[in-house]
């Protein structure tokens, strides 16, 4: 190989992905108004992680991140500032930006379509109606990454599912969250250090 190309390789060539790093996205929405609502339950998981390993959110392109090492693992903990129906610019831009693979993402949202606080973690699947998927899904061009969706129930009326997606925790809930979270954030940890297929036998057993 001649110098010149060497040289051009040093510059254009990516590295290999880090196999021990992976991003956590929690989807939600910035903002005072959509805080203590369902549809922020991806922020409320990444934030308790953050609390638990002691690292604080930096804002950034994009989004807020924090970082912590866990049994040598990295995990890079996002919540966009794109709004939910953009959350895809963010998770892109910080895949490519530490050159994680795709197979390291794992993204963390609200269901509608599974009761209050059951947690399921899967390598794929639709978007179920989420915008935030439907971002991801676009500008990562498909669904194969894994998603951990924990359920807010559907206890509403016909036509407002936009207002109890965006209301606040009913008394009730708020006090089952602290379990909820912890159970979530158990399976993001899972997920990174014990692989995907048994991550799954333990978060959806």
């Amino acid at each position: 190989m001649s110098f010149f190309k060497k040289i051009l390789n040093h510059f254009f060539t990516r590295p290999e992905p880090d196999p021990m790093k992976y991003l956590i996205a929690g989807l939600g929405n910035m903002g005072a108004d959509y805080d203590d609502t369902r549809h922020n339950i991806g922020f409320d998981v990444v934030d308790f992680l953050a609390k638990e390993f002691e690292v604080v959110f930096k804002n950034d392109t994009l989004g807020d991140l924090a970082e912590f090492r866990h049994k040598g693992r990295t995990f890079i903990l996002l919540k966009p500032s794109t709004y939910m129906n953009l959350s895809g610019k963010a998770v892109r831009y910080w895949l490519t930006k530490h050159n994680i693979p795709k197979s390291n993402l794992l993204v963390v949202l609200d269901d509608l379509n599974l009761s209050f606080g059951k947690i399921r973690l899967r390598g794929k699947g639709s978007d179920g109606g989420h915008n935030g998927l439907k971002s991801i899904d676009q500008l990562l061009g498909g669904n194969d990454y894994a998603r951990l969706r924990i359920g807010i129930g559907d206890d509403f009326h016909k036509g407002q599912q936009v207002n109890y997606v965006l209301g606040k925790w009913s008394s009730e809930e708020r006090d089952a969250l602290p379990g909820i979270l912890q159970r979530a954030a158990g399976g993001v940890k899972a997920f990174g250090t014990i692989g995907l297929n048994f991550a799954m036998n333990e978060v959806n057993g």
